[in-house]
């Protein structure tokens, strides 16, 4: 079966060979996923890249069309297209429903993102037992776990729900909206806390997919903004991609106990979601916590990593043998 580990080191003959074995289906039900993710607080598509088995791949394609050479790049391009038409129709069909989703069901959306977080943790620690077992490392969990609820707790939109205004750019607004946009990358590109969470924190998750349903709307007066956060987001790529190849290739104990940090800490920004909302709500509680949701949240998972091993059955179907 194929090694779910994460990537280690990069053979960009490997990579090339791995991401040309992969269908334009399969792909585009992985960046739907991916997508899904991306799009509500809880869950990076670096999480769902990982649970599918597919998390070497996406960060050598994305290496790869970064520093790769020109070949290298066409190879990477044809792979993140894939995922890409996927993620587009997954994106597209999320900003359509979340909206009202969000004002009538947050503590059920709430409670299914936990799931989904909360499951996926032994799915890593199952697949990284190697790197677990250096237990000098536990303390960059710990760096992970401090770091997001250091940055949840000072949100100055936490509890408040107050939002960024976005319909009037102004320079220094403009800015800001580009270094957010980067770091909502980095943090989906790594399999912790989602970009959708760190959009939270910065008070431009509402703002951002407002933009988006309108310009689907055909609204253009928001392709500027919609243009700045997407630049911010391939500079966000171009920026971290060559540090997180290099971390996990030379530091890859610690990154594993990294990342789970960050994961155990995106829980505390999960439950604290609903006060960021444009119409503030309470932070989820023992009362308004959904068990059912929950649950789902884990079928969902596991629905998702059973897509993940029925796609290495057909991709290497003589190692199943």
């Amino acid at each position: 079966m194929m090694d779910n580990t994460v990537l280690s080191n990069i053979d960009e003959t490997l990579i090339v060979e791995r991401l040309d074995s992969m269908g334009l289906f399969l792909n585009m039900i992985r960046g739907f996923c991916m997508a899904l993710a991306d799009s509500v607080p809880g869950v990076s598509g670096g999480t769902i890249a990982f649970v599918l088995g597919f998390y070497d791949e996406f960060i050598g394609a994305l290496y790869l069309l970064t520093h790769g050479g020109k070949n290298m790049k066409r190879h990477a391009l044809l792979f993140l297209g894939k995922l890409g038409i996927g993620w587009v129709i997954g994106m597209a069909s999320s900003v359509v429903v979340l909206g009202s989703l969000f004002t009538t069901h947050i503590y059920e959306l709430s409670s299914l993102f936990l799931g989904l977080s909360i499951f996926s943790l032994p799915l890593i620690a199952r697949d990284e037992k190697k790197a677990l077992r250096q237990h000098s490392r536990l303390v960059y969990m710990i760096i992970g776990i401090v770091l997001v609820l250091v940055i949840t707790y000072f949100n100055p939109t936490s509890g408040q729900g107050t939002n960024v205004e976005i319909s009037h750019l102004t320079p220094a607004l403009a800015l800001y909206i580009f270094v957010c946009a980067m770091i909502a990358i980095c943090a989906m590109v790594l399999p912790g806390i989602s970009g959708s969470t760190m959009l939270l924190i910065f008070g431009l998750y509402v703002p951002v997919i407002s933009a988006v349903r309108e310009f689907l709307h055909m609204n253009l007066s928001y392709f500027p903004v919609l243009a700045l956060f997407g630049s911010g987001v391939i500079a966000g790529i171009i920026g971290i991609i060559r540090i997180v190849k290099n971390a996990l290739e030379k530091h890859h104990a610690a990154m594993v106990y990294f990342i789970i940090g960050l994961m155990v800490g995106s829980l505390y920004a999960i439950v604290m979601g609903p006060t960021t909302l444009k119409i503030p709500q309470p932070a989820m509680t023992l009362e308004t916590f959904s068990p059912l949701c929950f649950l789902l949240g884990g079928a969902l998972l596991a629905a998702l990593n059973g897509l993940r091993r029925f796609s290495e059955k057909k991709l290497h179907p003589e190692e199943e043998a």
